[in-house]
């Protein structure tokens, strides 16, 4: 016979496991302007890092596919708004359906410099004790871009969760524009909340 003890953890629930929000960084193939861009574009965006995404490890370098689904201008009171839906992701031989929306979040470039104080200059390289890799000469102590490590939300850009569960991105202070350089974050959820 079980123990009082134990018939009561075996009659309890198990705990319920929490979503958490998938996201993907990725700059965009082709520029999307909201009002230029009509609703049915197909884009494009590349991942820039290694994600893993249920189960599987997705490749930095994989395209998502996916289109504009919505797309207006700023005009006197209505807003500027835009909503991207991808609807797969290919990396290698391999391919996966998905589901992920345009946030109102990106990373920001940072700029960091080589300190080249205890290198040493052999032939075209400067070698560096504290690093495995070598510089050119001519780009020893030059900045070198990056994404932050951190992503912050678009200046004056609000996100909305459509009935239909379409995120879309607005502004009523600026036409929203996104370019080719800048690291947009893709995710299953708005991202509501700073990382």
């Amino acid at each position: 016979m079980l123990a009082p003890a134990l018939l009561v953890a075996q009659s309890e629930p198990p705990a319920p496991r929490l979503a958490s929000a998938h996201e993907f960084p990725v700059t965009m193939q082709q520029p999307v302007v909201a009002g230029q861009t009509p609703p049915g574009t197909k884009v494009r965006a590349k991942l820039v890092l290694a994600t893993l995404f249920e189960g599987s490890v997705i490749a930095d370098g994989a395209i998502f596919t996916g289109e504009v689904v919505e797309s207006s201008a700023k005009s006197g009171a209505d807003p500027s708004r835009l909503a991207i839906r991808m609807d797969s992701v290919q990396w290698g031989k391999e391919s996966k359906p998905i589901k992920v929306f345009l946030t109102a979040w990106y990373y920001p470039l940072k700029m960091a410099t080589r300190d080249t104080e205890d290198c040493q200059t052999t032939g075209l390289n400067i070698h560096c004790p504290h690093s495995a890799d070598s510089t050119p000469t001519g780009l020893a102590g030059v900045p070198q871009l990056g994404i932050s490590d951190h992503r912050i939300s678009m200046k004056d850009v609000e996100s909305t969760r459509e009935n239909d569960g379409t995120l879309v991105i607005s502004s009523t202070h600026v036409n929203i524009k996104l370019d080719k350089t800048t690291t947009y974050v893709l995710a299953t959820d708005d991202l509501t909340t700073a990382k």
